[in-house]
Formats: structure tokens, C-alpha cells, sequence
């Protein structure tokens, strides 16, 4: 599974409708209304690099109110449920 982070600029009087269709695009996971230089980020979650370019370029930049996108690639993970995961390997 490959995941892509995806800040997302919209128009300010749209920043709802926009996560409401964002979020509705397949491949895309969650999408959270943040603070910051940036109003949306977007989770997209994907079996193929070349799936990216399909939600992102040619879905998710189309929505309308979407003014800009920069799209960041994860290479690993971390997270506490993964880090206990491999602490608890083999103890009683």
C-alpha cells in the first residue's frame, strides 16, 4: 500500500464542499480541515505509484475550489500500535 499526503489550498468560502468531494474520490482515506498555510490535507491510499497520478492529477486538483495541491509520498510508517506490535513479539 503506498500512501500520499496531500496539502490542499481551496477557496476559502468552499473549504466544506471541498472535503466533502475529496473525500468521496476513491483512493482517498481521510481528509482533515486543518490550521496552518494549508486549509485541507488529503490521505490517498493506493496499491500502485501510477494510481496516484490518478487521484491526485486527474480527480482530486479538478474538484472545484481546489486553487493548489503538493502532494508528499510516505516511504515508512510509524505509529504506537506498530511500535507495541513489535515490543509484545514473544512475551507473555
Amino acid at each position: 500500500m503506498i500512501t500520499a499526503i496531500v496539502f490542499v489550498q481551496a477557496e476559502t468560502a468552499r473549504i466544506p464542499e471541498v472535503a466533502e468531494a475529496i473525500a468521496a474520490l476513491e483512493g482517498v482515506s481521510e481528509v482533515y480541515s486543518v490550521t496552518g498555510q494549508v486549509d485541507l490535507i488529503a490521505l490517498v491510499r493506493v496499491r500502485a505509484h501510477e494510481e496516484i497520478a490518478t487521484v491526485v492529477s486527474d480527480q482530486l486538483n479538478k474538484v472545484p475550489g481546489v486553487v493548489d495541491t503538493e502532494t508528499h509520498i510516505a516511504y515508512r510508517a510509524y505509529s504506537r500500535h506498530d511500535l507495541e506490535s513489535a515490543f509484545s513479539i514473544g512475551v507473555d
